[in-house]
């Protein structure tokens, strides 16, 4: 174990069910659901008006929308009101951060690659991973995307999974150590 990182302690923690939502920022709601509820098919299915933010009681007009996917989750995302995008992270590569979507089979990621050219979508791929083959994509407000459809075999999946903490191991040693702190 990397020395940096202390083991947990406390109660054994909860099961986690599943994703509930992933949040984004949005420029404008509508133009955001014209996107993901027209052209990729996800279905919003509810929406938050606030003037103040639940969480932290701070007034902050937005809405808060939900495009539900089939299993049950949602990508959901807030609309400040101020016709602003978000912004990438300055310090991390584009391609880094990004929410993958899977999708059946191939044949899907290829049908979502048409349909998302034909309607002036760029889209990089149909790449291989070694257990999924997917497309790239960014949407309106600058969020990354991306469509999977696994290729790997369960065999295949749990040597993966058997595989997974040597493989972090090696890599946790090879990468370059942070500074000493001073």
């Amino acid at each position: 174990m990397n020395s940096m990182v202390k083991p947990p302690v406390g109660p054994s923690p909860s099961p986690v069910l599943g994703l509930h939502h992933f949040a984004y920022r949005c420029r404008d709601a509508e133009e955001t659901r014209a996107f993901y509820e027209d052209l990729l098919g996800l279905p919003l299915v509810h929406v938050v008006k606030e003037d103040i933010v639940p969480s932290t009681r701070e007034k902050s007009p937005f809405v808060h929308l939900f495009f539900a996917l089939r299993d049950g989750s949602s990508i959901a995302f807030f609309d400040l009101g101020d016709n602003v995008k978000p912004e990438p992270s300055p310090n991390t590569p584009a391609w880094v951060n990004h929410l993958a979507l899977r999708v059946p089979t191939l044949k899907d990621v290829e049908i979502m690659k048409e349909r998302l050219e034909a309607n002036g979508v760029s889209v990089l791929g149909v790449t291989d991973h070694e257990f999924v083959k997917s497309i790239y994509f960014f949407d309106p407000n600058g969020i990354r995307l991306e469509f999977a459809a696994e290729t790997a075999t369960e065999e295949e999946l749990e040597e993966f999974a058997r595989q997974a903490h040597e493989s972090l191991a090696k890599w946790t040693k090879e990468k370059k150590q942070p500074a000493a702190a001073s």
